[in-house]
């Protein structure tokens, strides 16, 4: 079990007793996050971007790491969050293990991992994290922020609880709340890896590593992240060898779409923590803006403070569906916001936002380049 830092990443020490929503304190804390771009003198032109669940601070190719970050074809110099004119700061959320203090991370007191008892990681402790680095780089006051998917979540939280600190933003195939759909989705997910024998109650190592169980809740999530109409375009019911037989016996990988699966879960399987996957993915299922299973989410979104918001989503989002960025933009709207909402017709699902940069990137452009 280890922590996966991109090179390059910078950190930002989080005040000892940091306090945790449901319970604990860290200490000796940190957030790890990359910058794109310089502030300008009058520091009024910073840019927080909030990450989905798996992603890390690497956003895009800089002079310290040029490999290609994670939202490279949207990051950049003229780009469509153009780094010429905004100074981009990017943070990896608390609870992951790509840098910021999470499950895999070394505990102080003990000198191990903290596995389990890292204490439980809401929603707000995220967007608390971040707002604390914000400030720490000298930024008083955010001129976007921008959250996608489980950031999305994160930048709403983060709205409601530090409301002076964003004039605007940018909120992109998220939600207010998690539906029962998508909880139950990522249940499975968990319960895959918490199945594993070797996942010994979040005590594994690289040796003993609950692979089958990340194999499968890899799978599970790269299924809701596209679209039907994506797997029939792409592949069809190609099969996986040319002769049509399944490989490894009776009941192996018989389809192409099967092998498609297979190559993207081996690919995830040792660059994220297990028991941070854990973390953040209870996180996002707990995680409700109104504050009750009952309350109003359009209310509590209309106390949110911006001046203009952009609210994007797509048509096959099977995760995150339409009408919950629709209930965003209503209730932002309700509070005095200019709002801008576009449901996009890419067919690549709640990943959409990563890979259709022609319909996400023009809207974005046009957004921030307004005022």
């Amino acid at each position: 079990m280890r922590e996966f830092i991109p090179p390059a990443t910078r950190f930002v020490d989080l005040p000892a007793g940091f306090a945790m929503r449901h319970g604990g304190v860290l200490d000796g804390a940190r957030i790890a996050y990359e910058t794109y771009g310089r502030p300008n003198a009058a520091r009024d032109n910073a840019v927080l971007i909030l990450t989905g669940l798996s992603a890390d601070a690497h956003a895009a190719s800089h002079a310290g790491n040029p490999s290609p970050g994670w939202w490279e074809a949207m990051v950049g110099p003229g780009g469509p969050i153009d780094t010429d004119r905004w100074h981009v700061i990017c943070v990896n959320s608390l609870g992951s293990c790509k840098g910021s203090s999470g499950p895999a991370s070394i505990d102080p007191a003990t000198g191990e991992p903290y596995r389990l008892d890292f204490p439980e990681v809401a929603i707000e402790d995220i967007a608390d994290a971040a707002a604390l680095t914000v400030r720490a780089l000298g930024i008083e006051r955010l001129a976007c922020v921008i959250g996608v998917s489980m950031g999305g979540m994160s930048a709403l939280a983060l709205l409601a609880r530090h409301p002076e600190l964003a004039l605007s933003h940018i909120n992109i195939s998220a939600a207010a709340r998690a539906l029962p759909f998508s909880i139950a989705v990522r249940s499975l997910q968990r319960e895959a890896i918490r199945s594993d024998p070797l996942w010994n109650r979040g005590r594994y190592d690289e040796e003993r590593f609950p692979r089958r169980g990340m194999l499968t809740a890899r799978k599970l999530g790269t299924i809701t992240y596209r679209s039907a109409q994506e797997w029939e375009g792409r592949f069809g019911r190609t099969p996986a060898r040319p002769d049509g037989r399944a490989e490894s016996g009776q009941f192996g990988i018989e389809f192409e779409v099967e092998n498609y699966l297979e190559f993207h879960a081996q690919r995830f399987l040792h660059r994220f923590d297990p028991n941070s996957y854990l973390y953040l993915s209870r996180s996002i299922d707990r995680f409700d803006l109104a504050g009750s299973h009952d309350g109003n989410a359009v209310e509590a979104l209309s106390r949110l403070r911006v001046e203009k918001a952009l609210v994007m989503g797509v048509q096959t989002d099977i995760l995150f569906p339409l009408k919950q960025q629709q209930q965003i933009a209503e209730g932002l709207s309700a509070g005095g916001a200019d709002v801008q909402f576009l449901a996009l017709e890419s067919p690549q699902g709640h990943d959409a936002f990563l890979v259709d940069t022609g319909r996400f990137g023009p809207p974005v452009a046009k957004f921030l380049s307004v005022g």
